[in-house]
């Protein structure tokens, strides 16, 4: 899967505490994709999946570490061979799920050239915590939407590639696209 650029390395680690966010609406563009993911771990899931990562491995321990801080991971992407096969109003249906009380969009790339987009949102659950993150990232031929809960450093979301999660791209010029709500 074509790895989508998101700018977020000035963002350290946060905790987060669960609420449901039902993507099940998009399961319709399955049919019409060539390629999809479907992913949907729950925290039980999570920590047995994790106990067959090893301790003694650097790596496998780094990625034990920040599986056992989640709660949940929840990936639906989908790749089409034409464009307009999704709308810009079934992305809206996402960010309606995203307009609740304290959802907060912390990071907005629109890229022009390739016509990719990612956007970040957080969900504030009092002082200095964080209730839930969801990305979504768009291009005319795929749409992809991550919800993970529980805590995690943002650094660490390329470990959780083999749990379904798109690989992050960090890139040049990292932290210069930030936008504010």
């Amino acid at each position: 899967m074509k790895s989508i650029m998101v700018v977020f390395a000035f963002l350290s680690a946060l905790p987060v505490h669960g609420q449901d966010f039902d993507l099940k609406f998009l399961d319709k563009f399955a049919s019409k994709s060539s390629n999809n993911v479907d992913v949907a771990l729950d925290g039980s899931l999570l920590q047995m999946a994790s106990r067959l990562l090893s301790g003694s491995d650097p790596e496998q321990a780094r990625i034990k570490k920040v599986v056992a801080g989640l709660k949940g991971i929840y990936v639906k992407s989908f790749e089409f061979e034409k464009e307009g096969e999704y709308t810009e109003a079934d992305v809206s249906g996402v960010r309606a799920l995203l307009k609740g009380p304290n959802w907060s969009r912390i990071v907005g790339v629109k890229n022009k050239k390739d016509t990719e987009n990612a956007e970040i949102y957080v969900q504030t659950a009092g002082a200095n915590r964080i209730g839930g993150l969801a990305i979504i990232a768009t291009s005319p031929k795929e749409l992809t939407v991550v919800h993970i809960l529980g805590s995690i450093n943002l650094d660490d979301l390329s470990l959780l590639a083999d749990y379904g999660v798109p690989q992050v791209d960090l890139g040049p010029g990292k932290g210069s696209h930030k936008d504010s709500k």
